[in-house]
């Protein structure tokens, strides 16, 4: 698979299978994403992988927030206001998925609360003494995460949900104070069978947003 596929073929998974996914196989993409370029090879990701028993205790803990009504603190604050270009895509993400997933589409607020039922999450830190600047880098080695986990025949999704209460995260995977929770990827083998996972949202004509001067 080259880069080009791999772009193709990732898309966002909204559910996933029970199997546990292959330490070798995480080994691997860890090892590729450990490329990724970063400003003065910084290289600010610290990551933990949440698996196994310590997941099923992040995933219980989260439903209890839930049931609690208790509020989500992402680390990574939402933005205060979007453009409204970005306003005009998430109002079609909803029509596109009930078009592509019929009535399967129903399921994206629970599956969002379970983690997508994914047997593993990826959190990716860095120290808070960093500015800003580097948050551009965690894009950049969570895409190539991204891109290697499709070569590996894996499915992923990054979620604002999976981030939803750092005290839990702090708890279970032992994250020092130092550190600053950015992103969370749930990462698995794709429920084929889930007609949630048929929808690979749209994307702007190159044309619209790519400018050349000569």
């Amino acid at each position: 698979m080259n880069v080009k596929e791999a772009l193709l073929k990732r898309h966002s998974v909204r559910a996933f299978l029970p199997d546990a996914v292959e330490k070798e196989k995480l080994d691997a993409i860890f090892a590729a994403a450990s490329r990724t370029p970063s400003w003065a090879n910084s290289q600010p990701w610290e990551v933990f992988v949440a698996t196994g028993e310590t997941l099923g205790r992040i995933k219980a803990a989260y439903m209890q927030k839930y049931e609690e009504k208790a509020p989500s603190e992402p680390e990574t604050p939402r933005p205060k206001q979007w453009s409204q270009s970005a306003i005009n895509h998430q109002k079609q993400l909803r029509p596109d998925m009930e078009r592509d997933c019929g009535e399967a589409a129903a399921q994206f607020g629970l599956l969002n609360q379970v983690m997508f039922n994914a047997p593993a999450v990826i959190y990716i830190c860095m120290d808070k003494v960093l500015s800003e600047w580097s948050l551009y880098d965690i894009g950049a080695y969570s895409q190539s995460l991204m891109l290697t986990a499709a070569e590996e025949g894996l499915g992923t999704i990054p979620a604002i949900t999976l981030m939803h209460y750092p005290d839990v995260l702090r708890r279970e995977l032992r994250i020092p104070d130092s550190l600053k929770l950015t992103i969370g990827i749930a990462i698995g083998y794709e429920d084929r069978n889930n007609r949630i996972n048929n929808f690979v949202s749209e994307r702007s004509p190159v044309s619209e947003t790519v400018r050349f001067f000569s």
